[in-house]
């Protein structure tokens, strides 16, 4: 497995070897000893899997509050997307900075997001399916979100036409509202 460090500490960037032939490919997607030699140690708990079937889909700016912090191991299981991480740990020097990363199951690359980061993607082909791993259970009394197209963090979506969104991302609020929970340096 490949690991790339992002310009955010803490998120990485994943890339699985895959061992392919005529009938297509077989890759670990997770291997916690791998990992482990980057100082990558976590216990997921839960898989997460989705399907947009539309393009411009945007799914984000997500996180949950401690004590139910989730670190998430992100990948593209069919069709393509665009997945960022925003650094939300007050003191942090990359504060309210972001990073963003094609996925798609041509690539296999994969984003690791920690806690302490905001997460959302936007589906660049019909059809996409996204598939992660988080280190805590979902708990909706701490389930927040920010706005995806907030121009205080402005993200590039690189969205043509209208944005696809649910009525939870449409209701979240403004970066200026944002009071994070999460400290650099300080583990959730």
């Amino acid at each position: 497995m490949q690991v790339s460090y992002t310009v955010l500490p803490g998120v990485l960037l994943l890339k699985p070897t895959r061992f392919g032939d005529a009938r297509g490919f077989f890759s670990e997607s997770w291997n916690r000893k791998t990992l482990a030699k980057h100082g990558v140690a976590l216990d997921f708990v839960q898989d997460n899997h989705s399907i947009s079937a539309a393009v411009g889909t945007v799914r984000g700016l997500h996180f949950q509050n401690p004590p139910h912090a989730q670190d998430k191991l992100v990948r593209c299981g069919q069709g393509a997307l665009f997945d960022v991480a925003v650094d939300i740990r007050k003191g942090s020097p990359t504060y309210g900075q972001w990073v963003g990363y094609d996925l798609t199951a041509e690539n296999g690359l994969q984003l690791l997001i920690p806690k302490g980061f905001l997460h959302g993607f936007v589906t660049r082909a019909p059809y996409t399916e996204i598939i992660y791993k988080c280190t805590d259970y979902y708990a909706p009394e701490c389930d927040r979100a920010v706005r995806f197209d907030d121009p205080d963090i402005g993200i590039d979506w690189g969205i043509t036409g209208e944005a696809i969104f649910s009525d939870k991302d449409a209701r979240a609020m403004h970066w200026t509202a944002f009071n994070s929970p999460f400290t650099y340096g300080k583990t959730a």
